[in-house]
This record gives C-alpha cells, sequence and structure tokens, in this order.
C-alpha cells in the first residue's frame, strides 16, 4: 500500500490496480474501518476500484506525519480482520433492446454475434460493483462477459435516460439518473436508482454483487 497526498485536503491510499473481486474487498474492509474509526480531521472515505481517498479538514488533523500514521495503523487492524463484511446481491430487471436499448444491435455487430445472444451473455454476467462515481447511485459493474466488450460510443449522447442499462469497455452499469453519456446502451430498468427520499439512496454499494432479469415491454410499463 502507498499513501499519497491529494492537494492539500486528502490523501490516496493505493492497495492495487486492475478489477480484482479479493482486493476489492480489501478496499471496502480498509474503508468500512475508516469509516467506523476515523482519525481526527476526517470529513470524507472514498472507496474506488484498488484506492481509497481520505479527505481531511487540515486545520484538525494534528500534523500529516501524524494522520498517516494513524491511517496505517487502521490500515494494519483491517488488515489482520479481513472479511470484506457481509455481500449484497441486488436483483434488477432489465427490458432489452428497442427504444430502451438502441446499441444491442451495435454492440451484437462488434461483438460478431446476434442480439440475443448478446443478452444472454449480459444476464450471465457474475457482476460486482467496483465503485461508484460519475454520478450518484452510478455503480461501475465488473464481471461483464469478454465476448461483449464494446468501446464506448464515439459521440457519447447529450442525453440518456435514467435507468438506461449501458456497457462501456470493460464494465457494464446503470445510470440512475437522465444525464450525457457515452456507453452502449442495450436496455432499461424501472428501478429507480437513487432517491433522496430513502434512508439510503443509492440501490448500489461498491462490493454489491448485481444480477440482471430479462423483462418484457409489457411488464416494464406496469412496473410500480
Amino acid at each position: 500500500m502507498t499513501i499519497a497526498p491529494l492537494g492539500d485536503s486528502a490523501v490516496v491510499l493505493t492497495l492495487g490496480a486492475g478489477l480484482d473481486e479479493a482486493l476489492l474487498g480489501r478496499v471496502r474492509t480498509i474503508a468500512t474501518a475508516l469509516e467506523r474509526d476515523p482519525p481526527t480531521g476526517v470529513v470524507d472515505i472514498v472507496p474506488a476500484f484498488a484506492t481509497i481517498t481520505v479527505f481531511y479538514n487540515l486545520a484538525g488533523i494534528g500534523g500529516f506525519g501524524r494522520f498517516c500514521a494513524e491511517i496505517e495503523k487502521r490500515v494494519s487492524q483491517a488488515d489482520a480482520t479481513l472479511s470484506g463484511g457481509d455481500v449484497r446481491t441486488v436483483e434488477l430487471p432489465v427490458c432489452y433492446g428497442g427504444e430502451f436499448g438502441p446499441d444491442l444491435g451495435d454492440v451484437a455487430t462488434k461483438s460478431g454475434i446476434g442480439p440475443s445472444e448478446v443478452v444472454a451473455l449480459h444476464l450471465g454476467g457474475s457482476y460486482v460493483v467496483q465503485a461508484i462515481g460519475f454520478a450518484p447511485g452510478f455503480g461501475y459493474l465488473g464481471g461483464l462477459a469478454e465476448k461483449i466488450h464494446t468501446p464506448r460510443r464515439a459521440t457519447p449522447r447529450t442525453l440518456v435516460s435514467a435507468g438506461s442499462v449501458g456497457i462501456g469497455g470493460v464494465l457494464t452499469a446503470v445510470y440512475p439518473f437522465a444525464t450525457p453519456g457515452g456507453w452502449n446502451i442495450i436496455g432499461r430498468t424501472p428501478i429507480k436508482m437513487f432517491d433522496p427520499t430513502r434512508a439510503e439512496p443509492a440501490i448500489l454499494r461498491a462490493g454489491d454483487r448485481v444480477r440482471f432479469r430479462a423483462i418484457t415491454g409489457e411488464e416494464f410499463a406496469a412496473w410500480k
């Protein structure tokens, strides 16, 4: 692990590189330990694929060296009890293709298979939320079948509908809001992925497992 400053208000803990489930488990465990017992001055903790960014109030940390030492102490304690916590599985219904998945055909063409095979491969993936970012509740899901890895669109759309399920390179994701975006949209879920009025606004957390379930357009329209 390395600890490097990020400006004068944060440090970045780098635990490794790439998409790795064991590494993600360590990220989650350490982030949870820091959240439960934060060093003095910490204002936010942001876990990602292989890093954890710890934001702090410079006036409240009591010295940078001491602050880093406190972080290292908690990392050591977390590593000694590495468990990753309970892992949830979240199921998301998706209507694929048509008006809900305008890029399904393009993904199929680039993959050299038919649209139905793309859907089958997407449904069969074993997904883990590697990180939350880009927008609140936007989960980057690792585990996409290599056959349907597809580069992002050359020209992003100015507006992607909330709930849209996309493929961007080696990852898949669900747009929690209507936002601009360049991922290849292959379907849409009727689930509201982020709602600030809920006790836990985002459906997904880093480390969650996700599985998709195909539904029809009629089921999508009737969803409540």
